[in-house]
């Protein structure tokens, strides 16, 4: 599941054992992402904490999009399968597909395409931003603070997946049992293991 042993749900007491519980009540089991954190279990509060406080300025198809395409940018397969998985509620698989090859498909308004760019950007080298950047997207109807939100979230993202990616945290086994040809559109970065069954649930964490 991971390069570092954890502390499993037997063994857990405590805030490990209380945030166990919530995972497990919230997808119907622990997630992998959730057993690395079983050292520091404080630290998954403040990352919650983090998430609301982000999730609360935008509607759910901007965090998505943004984080979707920051996780690609970042080659975190988990989080681009994670996050591709839950950008089904608002685009069709076919569409995903173009946005992972950073295409605009029609369904993308030009300011949500610009937004993407802009998160791209950031996620591959946030040195690399200029005033023309946010110049264009302001041009396209973004203020001052949905600028700071579309950054804020892409920086989030960075920090989670390079936690995750660099422990090793393998994807949910929903997410290994997607669709093949949807899936492997999205591994962009560590490989897959196709061997893991389907939690009896069939969720996977959206909150990735």
């Amino acid at each position: 599941m991971a390069f570092i042993d954890t502390i499993s749900a037997a063994e857990a007491d405590g805030a490990v054992a209380e945030m166990y519980r919530r995972q497990q009540s919230n997808w119907g089991f622990v997630p992998n992402y959730a057993r690395v954190f079983s050292w520091r279990p404080e630290l998954m509060g403040l990352w919650a904490q983090l998430q609301i406080g982000i999730k609360r300025n935008m509607d759910k198809r901007r965090f998505e999009l943004i984080t979707f395409a920051a996780a690609h940018t970042l080659r975190s397969t988990l989080c681009s399968l994670a996050h591709g998985k839950a950008l089904t509620q608002f685009f069709s698989v076919e569409d995903i597909q173009l946005m992972a090859q950073s295409a605009a498909p029609a369904s993308l308004t030009a300011a949500e395409a610009e937004m993407m760019a802009f998160a791209r950007k950031v996620a591959r080298g946030a040195y690399m931003t200029t005033p023309a950047d946010v110049a264009r997207l302001k041009a396209h109807g973004f203020s001052d603070a949905e600028v700071f939100d579309i950054a804020a979230t892409v920086g989030a993202r960075a920090f989670w997946t390079g936690l995750l990616e660099g422990l090793g945290v393998e994807a949910e086994p929903s997410l290994v049992t997607m669709d093949s040809e949807f899936r492997d559109a999205l591994v962009v970065g560590r490989p897959i293991r196709n061997g893991a069954a389907r939690p009896a649930n069939g969720q996977s964490p959206a909150t990735l």
